[in-house]
Order: C-alpha cells, then sequence, then structure tokens
C-alpha cells in the first residue's frame, strides 16, 4: 500500500494548528463506534490540549448546529497525513487511549 506521509516514526509530535501544543498518539480502536473505519493507522495523533481553542469552541458550535452537548477534538492520521476531528461528550473522552512514550 502506498503511504503519502507516514508521519509515524517521526520522533516529535507534530503540533495543533489550533493551539500549537503537541499532539499526543491515541490507540485508535479499529470500530470505535460501532462499525468499521477508514483509518489506516493503529494509532492516531489527538490534540488533548482541554484549553485548545477548537475543541473549547466545539462545545457551543455543536449545540448551535445540533443541539447535542458534545465538542470535538483535532486528530491527524501518521500514516494518510490527513486531519480529522474525533467527538467526544466529556473532557476525558478519549484520554484513555492515550500511548505514553
Amino acid at each position: 500500500m502506498a503511504v503519502g506521509h507516514d508521519l509515524s516514526t517521526n520522533a516529535e509530535a507534530p503540533a495543533c494548528p489550533y493551539c500549537g501544543a503537541a499532539m499526543k498518539k491515541w490507540s485508535a480502536p479499529q470500530t470505535p463506534f460501532g462499525g468499521s473505519t477508514t483509518w489506516t493507522s493503529e494509532f492516531l495523533y489527538v490534540c488533548f490540549n482541554d484549553e485548545c481553542a477548537y475543541f473549547v469552541n466545539g462545545w457551543d458550535w455543536m449545540w448551535n448546529n445540533y443541539h447535542r452537548y458534545v465538542s470535538y477534538r483535532h486528530t491527524l492520521d501518521p500514516f494518510t497525513g490527513k486531519t480529522s476531528p474525533i467527538p467526544v461528550s466529556s473532557y476525558g473522552s478519549l484520554k484513555e487511549g492515550i500511548i505514553e512514550e
């Protein structure tokens, strides 16, 4: 399989483009929401900065647009270079999957 942006072996974690904090490796389950995923990696980089504007502003944005009290965190797939939001229902959501190095 051809890989466009293999960041999986970088010594340094990428910085979140919204807050500049170092993103953390997160163990990506293959079926996190009860279905299949398109993630090509065993882990994703996720911004877990609770003061990140992307995360902080997501609560209001999701409420104002969908009437749901959830937010999202910025993610990066290290093998494809693609970024996307990942939904969270609390400040602690997904943190149990952080891969400490």
